[in-house]
Parts: structure tokens; sequence; C-alpha cells
């Protein structure tokens, strides 16, 4: 079993930044695929970002390619969301999400383990 926690989450103005992380706990020694989704308000979860259990390539949802980066420390057991030029559009809830495996995942049945999320607020 993997535990994930995630933090950072907040209210931003637009144009702001923010940055999420998420913490990993329990049976961390195996490789993991992991990604970022997010659920806006009144609608269903959507992808966000991958990344390979190396960090050694990404894959973004068109509408946050160039603003948001994806990014992991296999060290201290951390995925990161780098978040930047935020939209209201942005305002979700975001999960992050972990998979048994080395590839780029983008479909929620991939995923094995979620957090319970953490919101972001982007107001205009």
């Amino acid at each position: 079993q993997v535990q994930l926690v995630e933090s950072g989450g907040g209210l931003v103005q637009a144009g702001g930044s923010l940055r999420l992380s998420c913490a990993a706990s329990g049976r961390t020694g195996s490789s993991y695929a992991m990604g970022w989704f997010r659920q806006p308000p009144g609608k269903e979860r959507e992808f966000v970002a991958a990344i390979t259990w190396n960090g050694g390539s990404t894959y973004y949802t068109d509408s946050v390619k160039g603003r948001f980066t994806i990014s992991r420390d296999n060290a201290k057991n951390t995925l990161y969301l780098q978040m930047n030029s935020l939209k209201p559009e942005d305002t979700a809830v975001y999960h992050c999400a972990a998979a048994v495996g080395v590839g780029l995942l983008q479909a929620e049945y991939e995923y094995d383990y979620w957090g319970q999320g953490t919101q972001v607020t982007v107001s205009s």
C-alpha cells in the first residue's frame, strides 16, 4: 500500500503561482508512475500532468502546457506541481496519484493510489 498526502493549495490571485507537493509513504520501494488530476467545481475529475518513475519524461494536458511543471524527488518520496500564471479556470481540488509501473499515464483507471486532494482557488 502507498499513502499519498497533498499540500500547498490555497487562494491566489490570477497570474500568481502555487507549488503543490504530494508526499508518499508506505511501500515506496517499487517504481511508480505518478500524475496530477484536478476536479473543478461541479465537473468531473480531469488529467493535468504525468511523470515517469524516474522523472525522465513528462506529459501535460494542453490547457496547462507552458504554465505548469510536474517534477519528483524520489529520494524524498515527493511529487511536485509548480503552477505559474494561474487562471480562474484552474480552480479545482488537485489530486496526486500513483501507479505501479514506469510509463506516462493519463487515464484515472490506470492509477492504483490516490491522495485526498488539496483545494486551489484562483480569484480574478
